[in-house]
């Protein structure tokens, strides 16, 4: 007795201390949703120091509501006018805003059919979304009124995250019910990797809560980490399960054959949790807000999987023992590992043709990679039935079409800006910013005051008459030491071109300290952050794969050609997933790729994929060690594992694509982008390139130098 493993011994223990952590992180796993917020595209840089300083120093809203009004059929101009007075009173008085720009002021924001308004708040300590559904109620009176702006979207997306996350459940988790039934044959064994899936998911989103209280947690991780901690659970049980049942129908005792899956499939699951985990914790290395959130997710779920699938997975089997087979309706078929047999054979005797075919396959698909567009996702993230969304893309439509944006340069200088040498430096930065090729205009006291020399401003801020006039402009523009210059651009903040000019001009010498900020900003330090992290990021990656791997098969040659393959199939992915979006096709809205996915799916995928890898490579080392024959160590590998990997990477594909059919487009495209990774690895990599290349290399394949 005392012989027997510890999750043997102790199976009742582990099933009340898994209980127990259900009860009480599923109290926590309900206030998650509540504590996520914002896109998680953050990083901390001059865009976020500057913005300190529009909120804090020069009074910018820390938030801003945009209300659409589109004028009605029969509507008079005087009654639409009228209609824009009385909504924009009523949230005056009802919600009281800091601030709020109405398009009866502002003649730009005011055409004949449409108009729209900002409604600013200061206090970030006021909590938006009471303040959303307060200003939704006064709208819902009104005819051709919609609301939008950055919070209401981020609402929004936080809501459609969770919509989405009920239907992905609804449509892949029955079929993953049936894939796993076709796998297991029985009810009782198909029901087992959904219960571990789900505990999974509840004790994650648990330990996320808290998480969520030291740090920020973006939104869509709502959605990565339940597609990732199912997924991964599912595999690792059916694994685990599959191997169970396979001993047992050899003869073997409950305890037994718990002990040889823990130790066999326990092995895989170990290495292939730990390719993807380190895949996942690369991430980390980049400094962004929705990298971190996803790594963080992620990793807490696998561990969760890991761990669930060691422990309470052989407690439940215990516990269940033969009747885990209890309303079998499939019943074992013996002559479908001799059809796996028989495939494997086939791929061996044609080994080049073969090979050759599925690179072609694969650099077929690579080839639309070169015309991938990146962007970071905004309001077109939400579906278009969100108001939030076809709101935002009419003020776009009508009030922002021209290719333009603003950087605001905050410069300080220890003597102030009100005296004549101030003056003076100011007049230099203005003139200096005025020069570049992408600017149309940079604003300060001279523009706003129509002089040009220094010492004559500095006169009239000294007579109390001019002074008095100047003074709102001064208060805009100027804020003790801090100088505030918006500057104008002729390109979009999202081109090379603004990206490069404030990337030249924060390098650049100036008179004083000058850091810049905004759109243009913003962007800039996400892209040059994600590219200047993409050679670490994939160094450790591919680095670590590769010892994991040779210390898991002792060879070295395997995991290169692990490491190549999946390189290649990524590949092939992405081109796909250009293909798919940028060019609109399969009913798939026209979408640029969003800035996260090609990192974040290769890093996820590489080591899901290694999953497989994994599962098929231990088997046929199994056969190796035995027979020293690798053609029988490969043909006996696939036909014994090629139904279980088959199987698991159909509910991966499952589970994945099912957000195929989510609103969120980020989240659309990294389910799309797993689902099709995984669809390749288990078929074209896996069944064809896998034997072919493992029959040409021959006993090449399990070269390990200085091995004894």
């Amino acid at each position: 007795m005392t012989n027997k493993p510890f999750f043997i011994r102790s199976w009742k223990m582990i099933l009340i201390v898994w209980l127990i952590a259900a009860v009480v992180f599923g109290f926590f796993a309900a206030s998650l949703p509540s504590k996520l917020e914002g896109d998680g595209f953050r990083t901390d840089g001059d865009y976020e120091t500057v913005q300190k300083e529009l909120y804090d120093t020069f009074d910018f809203p820390e938030n801003t509501l945009l209300v659409l009004f589109e004028k009605e059929e029969g509507e008079s101009a005087d009654d639409f006018h009228s209609t824009i007075d009385s909504v924009l009173n009523k949230i005056e008085n009802d919600v009281s805003p800091s601030a709020v720009d109405s398009p009866l002021l502002k003649e730009e924001w005011l055409k004949e059919e449409v108009a729209y308004a900002a409604v600013h708040f200061d206090d970030e300590s006021i909590q938006m979304d009471p303040v959303i559904e307060d200003v939704r109620s006064i709208l819902a009176l009104e005819e051709g009124v919609s609301l939008t702006g950055g919070p209401v979207i981020s609402k929004d997306i936080n809501q459609a995250s969770q919509d989405d996350l009920k239907r992905a459940e609804l449509i892949g988790l029955p079929v993953a019910l049936i894939v796993l039934v076709l796998a297991l044959g029985s009810v009782v064994a198909s029901i087992l990797p959904l219960v571990i899936g789900g505990l999974t998911i509840v004790i994650g989103f648990g330990v996320l809560s808290f998480v969520a209280d030291y740090m920020d947690l973006a939104i869509f991780i709502l959605n990565i980490a339940p597609m990732l901690g199912l997924a991964l659970s599912i595999d690792f049980s059916l694994l685990y399960i599959n191997r169970f049942k396979e001993e047992r129908a050899n003869g073997r005792t409950i305890d037994e054959a718990l002990s040889i899956a823990q130790s066999k499939a326990g092995h895989s699951i170990l290495f292939s949790a730990l390719c993807v985990f380190i895949g996942l914790g690369s991430v980390l290395l980049i400094d962004i807000d929705i990298f971190k959130n996803v790594a963080i997710g992620g990793m807490t779920v696998i561990a969760i999987a890991v761990i669930a699938s060691m422990t309470l997975l052989p407690a439940l089997l215990k516990l269940l023992g033969d009747r885990i087979n209890k309303w079998q309706l499939i019943r074992p078929n013996p002559e479908a590992s001799n059809r796996w047999r028989t495939f494997a054979g086939f791929v061996m005797k044609r080994p080049v043709i073969i090979a050759l075919l599925a690179l072609l396959l694969l650099g077929a698909g690579m080839i639309p990679v070169k015309n991938m567009n990146l962007a970071i996702p905004a309001a077109e993230s939400l579906p278009t039935t969100f108001e939030s969304r076809t709101a935002f893309d009419t003020i776009e439509k009508e009030f922002m079409q021209d290719a333009a944006s603003t950087v605001y340069a905050v410069a300080e200088r220890e003597d102030g800006w009100l005296d004549a040498e101030g003056l003076a430096v100011m007049k230099e930065l203005q003139g200096q910013l005025e020069q570049e090729e992408t600017v149309t205009g940079a604003e300060t006291l001279f523009t706003v005051s129509g002089q040009t020399d220094p010492e004559q401003l500095a006169a009239l801020l000294q007579a109390p008459e001019a002074a008095a006039q100047l003074q709102p402009a001064v208060d805009g523009f100027v804020k003790e030491n801090q100088l505030l210059i918006p500057v104008s651009l002729d390109a979009e903040a999202d081109s090379d071109e603004a990206q490069t000019a404030v990337r030249d001009w924060s390098e650049a010498e100036w008179p004083v300290d000058v850091t810049f900020g905004g759109q243009p900003k913003f962007n800039q330090e996400l892209y040059d952050e994600i590219f200047s992290k993409i050679v670490p990021v994939l160094s450790v990656i591919l680095i670590s794969t590769f010892f994991i791997l040779m210390i898991a098969f002792r060879s070295i040659i395997i995991p290169l050609k692990a490491i190549l393959m999946n390189v290649i199939s990524l590949a092939a992915t992405f081109g796909i997933l250009v293909w798919l979006f940028q060019g609109g096709h399969f009913g798939m809205d026209q979408a640029d790729i969003s800035l996260i996915l090609p990192v974040l799916v290769f890093s996820l995928v590489f080591g899901l994929s290694m999953d497989y890898e994994v599962f098929l490579i231990s088997r046929i080392r199994e056969y190796y060690l035995e027979t020293r024959d690798n053609t029988y160590a490969t043909v006996e590998g696939l036909a014994s594992t090629s139904k279980i990997i088959t199987s698991a990477a159909l509910i991966m594909i499952v589970i994945t694509g099912a957000f195929a059919f989510t609103g969120v487009v980020p989240v659309k495209q990294i389910g799309i982008g797993i689902a099709i990774a995984i669809a390749i690895d288990a078929t074209i990599v896996r069944l064809l390139l896998v034997p072919s290349l493992m029959k040409l290399l021959g006993t090449a394949n399990w070269w390990m130098p200085f091995r004894r």
